[in-house]
This record gives structure tokens, C-alpha cells and sequence, in this order.
């Protein structure tokens, strides 16, 4: 009971807050037209009574009145409805903000590797599309308890008997909360397997992966997958709604005996001349009504638990801790200083990574371990070493998305920590190897590398230009106003290559960053390509070293490394190596044999 009542009041806060004016009038249509449901019990006891008096014209007017009321309970239930269908519409839209809010809200990204915050978050956003039948739920059940005290006084003038019949609700409803307890954990047990049949789904039927299922037959192991994943879940779920069911069955079965009790009391004193034949009408009447009632108010606690469900998912999700770097032992504390460190305008010593380790959370694997490493001031920085090295991840948490789980990174001597967020990341400027592709105009899908520069169509066509991406914007109707992707609007297809090199335009409009990353920039193209983007941004890597900048890139191409000042050798998560070319040639280590091995495959 009392997450009900903790479920009614978020429910009522929120459609309160989201349109008073539409929650008051829905509210006040459905309970008009909900007490008209016992009302017309009384006119059946009196129109019975009437007709058997033999008094006509009474008797035609009651029905007339009973027809009226029936057809008004019917309309105002039917505008009732319109008002809370676009206020349960609103609700959506403010939730869908909220965890849009809750998923961005802090500065780093550590949460969206967590399995746990994945599901609870997809759980929420499948949820949060029965808003409109959570409030219709919260609406009807107020109704309900209305019309439920109306039906239970008018039993309790007939006999004090039959004020016990509505108690006959109870075990339908306690049974109703265990039942919904066990198809809740039926669904969450199944999550991961829909979740998983969702994404086989998509990468079965999207246009981009389902050529290469095709080329590789592999449609029909996709199939597959995504049957075993489906039937995995459905079997979660059904049975958690098969033994639900058989709960409710139970709790209806209870209620059913008690209605049988109520009108043979009622047949009893009828029978002893204690009520009339219009009376057994209305116990009738009311007690086929509380059945109604009851098993309204079953389905609609049942949305009622389920949204509770909702929100404590929410509140799960509002109350998720911040990735907060841990404090020091007291004795290694440092001096107590500003809370806030502001960014350098340029660099001077460059960045230094000292001890780095971090572990995604949810596991106890580190990704990197004790890194040490200086990237000096004006600086161009390769990052090289296999597949699972650690790579992406360093470079995450040289951009502030992630923040080391021991040890520190310090920018001109200060640690990273105490800078604000905010400010450290309008100073990089990044292109990651998973680049997103925004599918808005191409104006947009460049401009968000500096909001602040959207309208300076000069600005937008160089970065393009020096992205190598000037055949772009000659093949997308509207130039820098035209559309891209087939995803929500008819724009242009792009090739991965082309989608690749808009990420690099975004990375070039953002003028003097302190760091520049560029994550595997080019490897939608072809040797060759990767060489000339790499060509054009030596002079971006220039300008940045003029700036005191560092320019840091990862590439599994060496005829591209070559190009770097230092090079950095990870393995294991750790560093290996760390010099430049020359210098790891000579040592004969990793570098020498990647390097080796891959002048082979090119000879």
C-alpha cells in the first residue's frame, strides 16, 4: 500500500505539474459520469418498484432518466478520455527530457558502460510509452473509489450485512500485488534477452548491416539468434504472467463466493417481507457493479504497480551516483586549493599521465594500468598497439569522459580533476573511431563541432575543405542546408568514408585546442586517402604546437605514424614503449615487430 500511494503521488505531481487545467477537467468528468453507475441501481430499485404498482407514467420517466444517465456516463467517460490522452502525451515528453537529462548529466560517460544502467534505462523508455494508460490508471481508480462509497451506502441501507461486501475486494487486490510482483520479475529476468533480440532485429533488417549478412549468409543465423534470444525472454515472461494469473484467478474466485453471500441475504429478507422486489434489484444490480468495480480496480492497480515500477526505475536512475574521483588518503592529501582550477590559454609543459588505471564499471578488470606518460607541449603523439590495447579508452580519459579510477592527469601541473568539465572540453577537439553520424542537415552535422560558429558559412566550407570533404556538400541537395541520411527525412546517402570525413570537418572547427584527438580518422579510406587527411592535418597539428597544443592520434597505419614526435607503444594496458621512430626501432620490441610485419604485408 504504500508504494501505491507513493506511486499515486508521483503520478499526481506529475500530471499536475505537465496540465492542471486538462488533469482537473478529466478528473471531474470521469467522477460525474462514474456516479451515475450506482445512480441508475436507484432508478432500476424505483422503476422495478413502480412498474410492479402498475404506476406507467412514473415508470417510463425513470427510464427515460436511466437511459440519460447511462448515455452521459458513457459521453463524459469519452471526453474524459481526450483530456487525459494528451495530458499522458505530455508526461511522455517530459520523461523522455528527463532521462535524455539523466543520461548526459554528468561529465563523464562511465554509466553507459554500465549493463545495469543499459537496462534500467531501456526498461524506462519501453515503460514510459503506457504513460497515457498510468494516468488514465490513476484517474479511474479515484473514480472508482467514489463510486465504490456511493455503492457500499447504498448497501448499507438495505442491510448492515452487505456493508461487508466490498470487503470481499480484498483478497483480489492483495493477490492482484502478487501477481504483479511476479510478472515484474519475469520481465526484468527477461531485459537482456530482449534487449539483445531488439538489437539482432535491427542489424537484421537495417540497410547497413543486412548487405553483409547477405554476402555472408548469414540471415539466417541471424534469424536464429534472434528466435533464441526472443523465445529466452518470452519464457521469462510467461512465466511470471502464468503464475500472476493464477493469483488473480484465485482472488476472484473469493470475491465471486462473497457476491453469492450478498444476494442471499438480501433473497432471505425479501422473503421475510424486510425489502422489496425493487431492493433485490439494486443488490443485484450493485453487487454485479462491485464486480465491475473490483475488476476495473484490479486492472488499473495492476498499471498502478506497474508504474510504480516506473518510477522507482527513475528514482534509480535520478539517484545513480556521479563518478567522483576518489579521495586521497589523508597523509598523500595535497593542500587544500580552489575548487574550480581554470584552464591554461595555452600550454606550456603539456600533459602528464601519472599512475593512470581504469577499470568500466561493473567489472574488476583494469583496461589500463599505472600509465605513466608525458605528452609534451606542442607535441604531435602517436598511440599504437593491438586490438583491445586500451587505446580508446586512454583516449577518453585524456578528454575527460572518463575519469581515472587511480592515479591522476595533470594539464601544465594541474590535475584534471579540480578543472571544470566544461571548460576543459571547449578546448578539445576530437574524432572518435565510432564518429557519430548525425543525420540533420550538413550544415548542423558540422556546426556542432562549434556551436557558436553554425552561421559562418565560410568557416563550415573550409573545415569541409580541409576535411577533404568539399565533394560533399556539391552532391547534397541544398549545399550546407540539406539533408543527410534516410533515417528520418529523404537526404542524402552518404558512404562511411564521406560520413568519416564530416567528423574530421567537425574536428577542424574548433580553432586553438589544447588537444586534438584524432581516433583512427581515416580508417573508412584506403591507405593512400588516410595519408593525404593525415598530410592535411600536419598543419592543424602545427597551428595546435603553435598554441602549446598537443595533437594525439591513433592509427594501425605506421606510414602515418612516421609523421608523429613521439610515439607511444600500449600493451596490456599499459605502456610498453614510448620514443620515436628511430629510437623503437632500435629497441626491437613491439614497435619493431608491428612495424616489420606490416612493411611485409606492403612490400
Amino acid at each position: 500500500m504504500k508504494s501505491l500511494t507513493h506511486t499515486a503521488r508521483w503520478l499526481l505531481r506529475l500530471a499536475w505539474t505537465t496540465d492542471r487545467a486538462r488533469f482537473l477537467k478529466a478528473a471531474a468528468l470521469l467522477a460525474v459520469g462514474y456516479l451515475a453507475t450506482p445512480a441508475v441501481a436507484v432508478g432500476l430499485s424505483t422503476f422495478t418498484d413502480r412498474l410492479l404498482a402498475d404506476d406507467l407514467p412514473a415508470a417510463l420517466a425513470l427510464g427515460g432518466l436511466i437511459a440519460a444517465a447511462l448515455v452521459m456516463e458513457l459521453m463524459l467517460g469519452h471526453f474524459a478520455h481526450l483530456f487525459y490522452f494528451e495530458l499522458g502525451e505530455q508526461a511522455e515528453w517530459r520523461i523522455n527530457a528527463e532521462l535524455i537529462g539523466v543520461a548526459n548529466g554528468t561529465d563523464t560517460l562511465e554509466h553507459l558502460d554500465s549493463s545495469d544502467f543499459a537496462d534500467t534505462m531501456a526498461l524506462v523508455r519501453e515503460e514510459i510509452q503506457k504513460m497515457r494508460g498510468y494516468i488514465e490508471a490513476l484517474l479511474q481508480i479515484a473514480a472508482l473509489s467514489l463510486q465504490l462509497a456511493l455503492t457500499t451506502l447504498l448497501l448499507g441501507s438495505l442491510d448492515a450485512w452487505l456493508l461487508l461486501l466490498p470487503l470481499g475486494a480484498l483478497p483480489p487486490v492483495l493477490m492482484g500485488r502478487h501477481a504483479q510482483a511476479r510478472v515484474e520479475a519475469g520481465r526484468t529476468a527477461a531485459a537482456e534477452h530482449s534487449r539483445r533480440a531488439r538489437h539482432l532485429l535491427h542489424v537484421a533488417t537495417s540497410a547497413r548491416s543486412a548487405k553483409e549478412a547477405r554476402l555472408f549468409g548469414a540471415d539466417e543465423a541471424l534469424v536464429r539468434l534472434h528466435d533464441r534470444s526472443w523465445h529466452a525472454g518470452t519464457r521469462h515472461v510467461r512465466r511470471g504472467q502464468l503464475s500472476g494469473a493464477a493469483l488473480r484467478a484465485l482472488g476472484q474466485l473469493l470475491f465471486t463466493l462473497a457476491c453469492f453471500s450478498a444476494v442471499y441475504v438480501v433473497l432471505r429478507t425479501a422473503a421475510a417481507g424486510g425489502a422489496t422486489l425493487g431492493d433485490v434489484v439494486m443488490v443485484i444490480t450493485l453487487a454485479v457493479q462491485i464486480n465491475v468495480q473490483v475488476a476495473a480496480a484490479l486492472g488499473m492497480l495492476s498499471t498502478l504497480q506497474t508504474a510504480g515500477r516506473t518510477a522507482r526505475r527513475l528514482d534509480h536512475l535520478r539517484a545513480r551516483p556521479t563518478a567522483e574521483r576518489p579521495a586521497p588518503p589523508a597523509r598523500f592529501a595535497p593542500p587544500a586549493t580552489a575548487a574550480t582550477a581554470p584552464v591554461p590559454s595555452r600550454l606550456t609543459g603539456g600533459i602528464r599521465l601519472e599512475n593512470v588505471g581504469f577499470t568500466y564499471p561493473g567489472t574488476d578488470r583494469p583496461v589500463l594500468r599505472d600509465v605513466t606518460l608525458d605528452l609534451p607541449a606542442g607535441s604531435t603523439v602517436a598511440l599504437v598497439g593491438e586490438n583491445g590495447a586500451g587505446k580508446s579508452t586512454l583516449v577518453k580519459l585524456l578528454c575527460g569522459l572518463y575519469r581515472p579510477t587511480s592515479g591522476r592527469i595533470l594539464v601544465d601541473g594541474v590535475d584534471l580533476a579540480d578543472v571544470s568539465p566544461q571548460e576543459w572540453k571547449a578546448r578539445v577537439s576530437t574524432l572518435f573511431q565510432d564518429f557519430a553520424r548525425f543525420e540533420l542537415t550538413l550544415r548542423e552535422n558540422v556546426g556542432l563541432g562549434e556551436r557558436s560558429r553554425i552561421d559562418d558559412d565560410a568557416l563550415l566550407i573550409g573545415a569541409v575543405e580541409k576535411a577533404g570533404a568539399g565533394r560533399v556538400v556539391g552532391r547534397v541537395p541544398g549545399g550546407l542546408d540539406g539533408a543527410l541520411g534516410r533515417g528520418y527525412t529523404d537526404g542524402a546517402e552518404l558512404s562511411g568514408g564521406q560520413w568519416q570525413s564530416l567528423g574530421l570537418a567537425r574536428a577542424a572547427l574548433r580553432e586553438h585546442p589544447l588537444l586534438m584527438v584524432l581516433d583512427e580518422p581515416a580508417s573508412a579510406l584506403d591507405a593512400s586517402a588516410e595519408h593525404a587527411v593525415f598530410e592535411r592535418y600536419a598543419g592543424s597539428a602545427a597551428e595546435v604546437g603553435s598554441e602549446g597544443g598537443v595533437t594525439l592520434f591513433v592509427s594501425h597505419r605506421f606510414s602515418t605514424v612516421l609523421m608523429a614526435d613521439r610515439i607511444v607503444v600500449l600493451e596490456g594496458g599499459t605502456v610498453a614503449e614510448y620514443g620515436d621512430h628511430a629510437e623503437l626501432l632500435a629497441l626491437g620490441g613491439l614497435y619493431a615487430d608491428l612495424f616489420t610485419l606490416q612493411a611485409r604485408s606492403y612490400g
